[in-house]
């Protein structure tokens, strides 16, 4: 499914990394807006040079998830390992130049995850879904999909 929906109202567009905020836009209750399902292109799976897998498979805890975004993210070594530096390497690829026609993740074995910490889940599409719209109209587009039967991610 592709993240489209619209960004919150003051949604963070890039911080730099920094000293710790009490305002932070993801440590918030809100509900997330509904979101659409678009299956990728037939060409473009996994594996494709402009296509990255984030397999959650087995993810159960916020240790085990940052743990399973470094390692099949290739995130750089500056990553702090907290919603604020996922958020900071999706917003400033610059250790991940674009290739023609942008980026792809595609997000599968969620549900595990959302189902355990569902408030957690709630963040990690926040973040999600503002990389997407941070990218979205530049030539290096992130465009992400949640691949699954249960498509809501809690």
């Amino acid at each position: 499914m592709l993240l489209r929906s619209a960004p919150r109202a003051g949604a963070p567009v890039h911080r730099g990394v920094g000293a710790a905020r009490t305002d932070h836009p993801y440590q918030t209750s809100e509900a997330v807006p509904a979101m659409t399902v678009t299956p990728p292109p037939d060409g473009d799976r996994p594996g494709h040079p402009t296509h990255v897998l984030l397999d959650l498979t087995g993810v159960v805890n916020r240790q085990a998830f940052m743990d399973r975004c470094t390692a099949e993210l290739h995130l750089p070594d500056w990553f702090g390992r907290n919603w604020d530096a996922l958020a900071d390497c999706l917003t400033d690829l610059s250790w991940c130049p674009a290739p023609a026609g942008g980026r792809r993740l595609t997000v599968r074995g969620w549900q595990e995850y959302a189902a355990a910490m569902p408030r957690e889940w709630r963040i990690v599409k926040d973040i999600l879904r503002d990389a997407e719209v941070f990218w979205r109209g530049t030539d290096a587009v992130l465009t992400v999909t949640l691949a699954g039967d249960d498509v809501r991610g809690g």
